[in-house]
C-alpha cells in the first residue's frame, strides 16, 4: 500500500540549539510519520544566516547550522526525509533538488510554515500550499496595513488563532478563508513526569524578532510589556520563580526589575541548547507561568503555547495569560487562566495547594487537545485530505 505524502517547510536550521523550535518541527514530522504518511522536511539557508559556536559568521560546511541540523535529523530517524537549500539552491544537502520536486508533485499538499519557503519551483510543484500560521497578529496587521503580504500563492490559510474572524478578535482576517487549529504534540515523546519540585519556569524571549504593530488606533506589544505588569508576582506568593529568558546584556532595568522581585534567571542558551536539555527543564518544573505577547493578548487571539503544551503533557500545570482562552480549552485544573496579578497570585496558590491533581489534569487537557494524532487528522480532515 502507498503511503500518503505530505512536505513540510519550515527554518529549523536558521535556529540552531533552539530546542523549543525544533520541538515544534518534530511534532509535526514525527506526528504525521506516525499516522502512515511519508513525510519530507523542506528548509533553507543562506551564507549570511551562517555562523560557528560562539556565534561569529562562518561557512556553511563548517557552521553550527549544518552539524546541528544533521544530527536532529539523524537522531528522529529523518535522515533520508529532507532537503536543506543552501544559497538560493546553487547547494542542496539531503534529498536531491529533482528529487524534491518530484515529491512534492504527487504529494497531497505542502505546508508551508509561516511562508518560509519562497521557492516558486518547488511551491509550483504542490497541488495544494497551505500556509501555517503560528506566529498570529503579526502577519496579518502588516498585510491589512500595505506592509508586507505572506499570505499570497498559497491555496489555503491555517491559524493558531483560534479566535479570529469572531466579533471578540481585533486580528484581521485580510479577506482569507482562516482554517483554525492546534499545535500537535507527539506524547511518546513527551511522557507524563511525577512529583512536583522545581519551581515555577518558562522559556521564552524578551522581545523577540518583531516590533510592536500599531493598527487602527491601538498599539500591540511584545513579552516585555506584559511581564512587565507581573514582575511583581514573587514578592506577592510562597512560590520559587524562575525563566530561562534571551534578554539582551543592555536591558539592565527590565534584568534588575526582575532580579529585585525574585526572579531567577536562567541561561537560555543551555537550558535549551538541544530538545533533550529543553525536555529535561521543563519536566524538571513544578508548573508553567506564562506572560506573553501583548499581540496574542490584546487581540484575544485564542492562542496558546507550544511550550505551554509541552508542559501540559509533562504532567506540568500551566498558568497562562488569557488570550481569548476561557472557551476553547478546559481550565480551572491542570490549565489556569488569569488577566490581572490578583488572579495570577490566586492560581499559584491552587496549584501549589494541590499539586497532584493539578498534574494529573493537565496530563488530560494535553490528550484531550493536543495529542497530535488527533490534531493532525482535524487538521486534514478541515483541509479534505484526508
Amino acid at each position: 500500500m502507498v503511503k500518503p505524502r505530505i512536505v513540510i517547510a519550515g527554518s529549523l536550521a536558521q535556529k540552531p540549539r533552539q530546542g523549543g523550535h525544533t520541538w515544534q518541527f518534530l511534532n509535526y514530522l514525527l506526528g504525521f510519520k506516525q499516522l502512515g504518511w511519508d513525510v519530507l522536511f523542506v528548509d533553507r539557508i543562506e551564507p549570511e544566516m551562517c555562523t560557528d559556536a560562539a556565534g561569529s559568521a562562518a561557512k556553511f560546511e563548517d557552521s553550527v547550522n549544518l552539524e546541528y541540523f544533521l544530527h536532529i535529523m539523524r537522531v528522529f530517524g529523518l535522515e533520508d526525509q529532507f532537503s536543506l537549500i543552501h544559497n538560493k539552491g546553487e547547494q542542496v544537502i539531503g534529498v536531491p533538488r529533482s528529487e524534491v520536486i518530484d515529491f512534492t508533485r504527487t504529494a497531497a499538499a505542502l505546508i508551508n510554515v509561516m511562508g518560509f519557503l519562497h521557492d516558486a519551483e518547488i511551491l509550483g510543484a504542490a497541488q495544494r500550499r497551505v500556509f501555517l500560521d503560528t506566529d498570529p497578529g503579526f502577519g496579518q496587521m502588516w498585510c491589512d496595513l500595505g506592509l508586507a503580504n505572506l499570505f499570497t500563492g498559497h491555496d489555503n490559510h491555517v491559524t493558531i488563532a483560534e479566535n479570529i474572524g469572531k466579533p471578540e478578535c481585533a486580528i484581521p482576517t485580510c479577506g482569507l478563508q482562516w482554517i483554525t487549529w492546534r499545535q500537535p504534540i507527539v506524547l511518546s515523546e513527551w511522557p507524563a513526569q511525577s512529583g512536583g519540585g522545581g519551581a515555577f519556569t518558562s522559556i521564552g524571549s524578551w522581545r523577540g524578532p518583531y516590533a510592536p504593530v500599531e493598527h487602527r488606533g491601538t498599539t500591540y506589544g511584545l513579552r516585555a510589556h506584559e511581564f512587565r505588569k507581573f514582575a511583581a508576582l514573587p514578592k506577592l506568593t510562597q512560590g520559587n520563580f524562575e525563566i530561562a529568558l534571551d534578554i539582551a546584556s543592555v536591558e539592565t532595568r527590565d534584568i534588575q526589575l526582575l532580579k529585585s522581585n525574585g526572579w531567577a534567571l536562567a541561561e537560555p542558551a543551555v537550558i535549551a541548547a538541544n530538545p533533550w536539555a529543553y525536555r529535561d527543564y521543563i519536566r524538571r518544573s513544578a508548573a508553567e507561568f506564562m506572560a506573553t505577547k501583548g499581540m496574542y493578548v490584546h487581540t484575544r487571539s485564542g492562542w496558546f503555547s507550544e511550550r505551554s503544551i509541552c508542559y501540559l503533557a509533562s504532567g506540568r500545570p500551566v498558568l497562562a495569560q488569557d488570550t481569548g482562552l476561557a472557551k476553547l480549552l478546559p481550565h480551572g485544573e491542570g490549565l489556569l487562566l488569569f488577566s490581572t496579578i490578583g488572579e495570577a497570585s490566586d492560581g499559584l496558590a491552587q496549584i501549589l495547594g494541590n499539586h497532584a491533581a493539578h498534574s494529573r489534569a493537565a496530563r488530560a487537557i494535553a490528550e484531550e487537545c493536543f495529542r497530535s494524532d488527533k490534531v493532525l487528522r482535524d487538521l486534514l480532515r478541515k483541509l479534505r485530505l484526508g
